[in-house]
């Protein structure tokens, strides 16, 4: 009977998720893909999350974008070091890096004297019954956190693979240009928490998603790892479903708030 509910509940998700996603504001939230405790509406947005894309948001965004383009420029296509706490060129060190430059000039409207602030993974116990690497701390607003979890996708092991498949899909489909993404997987290049930043909507017309991120390819030298940084790289997203879309694993999509201005 469980198994029976459970179903019907994907299946009514399922359908809610055809709705186009074109639709939809930037900075408008919708409806997740969640794991072990079945299908829900996301979260309730504050009155900032629901306003329109504001200017200053934009200019934050394409800033972001910019520099992560630059630092692709700077290192020429050669690897850069990517071991040490210290090294900018491992993958979440690299998304915090381009947001850290980007946010000293920005502020969220509700909390102006609030410097912007990137929440750290979520500890590997925090994580559970997951793996470490699919989520970030939970850090609120008030304390300088700019983001919103726009969407999310955890491996339900009582749905089948093919329906977890789906409903991975459908949460990939709603990446924006600016959303900071981050998954536990297993993929063609390594396994384990990887930190990336979308730089365009996700294409229904070619199933794909762009993005720039540091250390998803990378090699070893001297015994210390390398990374190379990737600028409008593209893949289908049947690539990523792949890689996290596995018992015990997942992603999610963070999405700056609306209500992003200058600082004063």
């Amino acid at each position: 009977m469980r198994n029976m509910k459970r179903r019907g509940l994907f299946l009514l998700l399922a359908l809610l998720l055809t709705l186009p996603v074109q639709a939809m504001g930037r900075g408008e939230l919708t409806y997740q893909a969640v794991g072990e405790e079945g299908a829900e509406p996301a979260a309730a947005q504050t009155d900032a999350d629901r306003t329109e894309t504001s200017p200053a948001r934009e200019e934050m965004i394409d800033g972001i974008i910019d520099l992560a383009q630059r630092k692709y420029e700077e290192t020429n296509g050669r690897a850069q070091r990517a071991q040490y706490a210290s090294d900018i060129y491992i993958c979440k060190n690299f998304t915090v890096y381009l947001f850290n430059q980007v946010a000293v000039d920005y502020r969220m409207a509700e909390f102006p004297d609030v410097e912007l602030y990137i929440p750290n993974n979520n500890p590997s116990e925090a994580c559970a019954p997951y793996v470490y690497g699919l989520e970030w701390e939970d850090v609120p607003a008030e304390e300088g956190n700019p983001f919103y979890e726009a969407a999310r996708f955890r491996y339900d092991s009582e749905l089948t693979d093919a329906e977890n498949r789906e409903l991975a899909r459908q949460f990939l489909m709603q990446a924006q240009r600016g959303d900071f993404f981050q998954m536990a997987a297993n993929y063609y290049y390594g396994v384990g928490a990887h930190s990336m930043i979308f730089i365009a909507d996700y294409d229904p017309e070619t199933d794909t998603v762009r993005w720039t991120d540091s250390n998803m390819k990378g090699e070893r030298r001297n015994g210390e790892r390398y990374g190379y940084v990737q600028f409008d790289a593209v893949k289908e997203i049947d690539w990523f479903v792949d890689a996290f879309c596995r018992k015990g694993y997942g992603a999610t999509i963070y999405r700056l708030r609306g209500d992003i201005v200058w600082a004063q």
